[in-house]
C-alpha cells in the first residue's frame, strides 16, 4: 500500500480496497454493476455539494451519478457512464472519528451507492440496515 505525506491511504488505496470490495460482492448484483465506473477523489466539487445542499465536504463520503437501472430501458442511449465516486478525505475523517476497519468503511459507502443504483433512496438502506437478517 502507497501512503501520502500524511500517512494516511492514497487516492489509489481506496480505489484497491473498493476494487476488492466490489469483487465480493455475489455475482447476481455484480453483473448489474459492469457498466458502472469507479473514481476515488479527495473531496466532492462545489458543484455538487451546493446540489446537494451539503455545507461541509467531510459529510459526503460518496455518491451514485447515473440513471438508475429501474429508470433504464433496453433500447436507450445512454448519454453518460453511471459513476460511484468514494471521497478520500471524508472517508478518512469518518474512518479516525469512528475507528474500525477502514475496509468495512470503504465497502460501506460503496454498497449504499450500489443502493443508489439500483433505486434505493437513502431511507430505503437505512430501513434494510436496520432490520434484523
Amino acid at each position: 500500500m502507497t501512503t501520502r505525506s500524511d500517512d494516511y491511504p492514497s487516492l489509489d488505496d481506496l480505489a484497491e480496497i473498493a476494487e476488492v470490495a466490489l469483487a465480493e460482492i455475489p455475482t447476481e448484483f455484480r453483473r448489474h454493476i459492469e457498466g458502472v465506473a469507479l473514481r476515488v477523489d479527495e473531496l466532492p466539487d462545489a458543484t455538487t455539494l451546493r446540489a446537494l445542499r451539503i455545507g461541509n465536504p467531510l459529510n459526503l463520503l460518496g455518491l451514485y451519478r447515473g440513471v438508475h437501472i429501474g429508470r433504464k430501458m433496453t433500447h436507450t442511449v445512454v448519454q453518460n457512464v453511471d459513476i460511484i465516486f468514494l471521497y478520500r478525505r471524508p472517508i478518512i475523517a469518518h474512518w479516525r472519528a469512528r475507528g474500525g476497519s477502514l475496509s468495512d468503511i470503504v465497502r460501506h459507502v460503496l454498497i449504499h451507492e450500489i443502493g443508489h443504483h439500483f433505486g434505493l433512496s437513502d431511507r430505503d438502506m437505512s430501513q434494510i440496515e436496520r432490520s434484523p437478517e
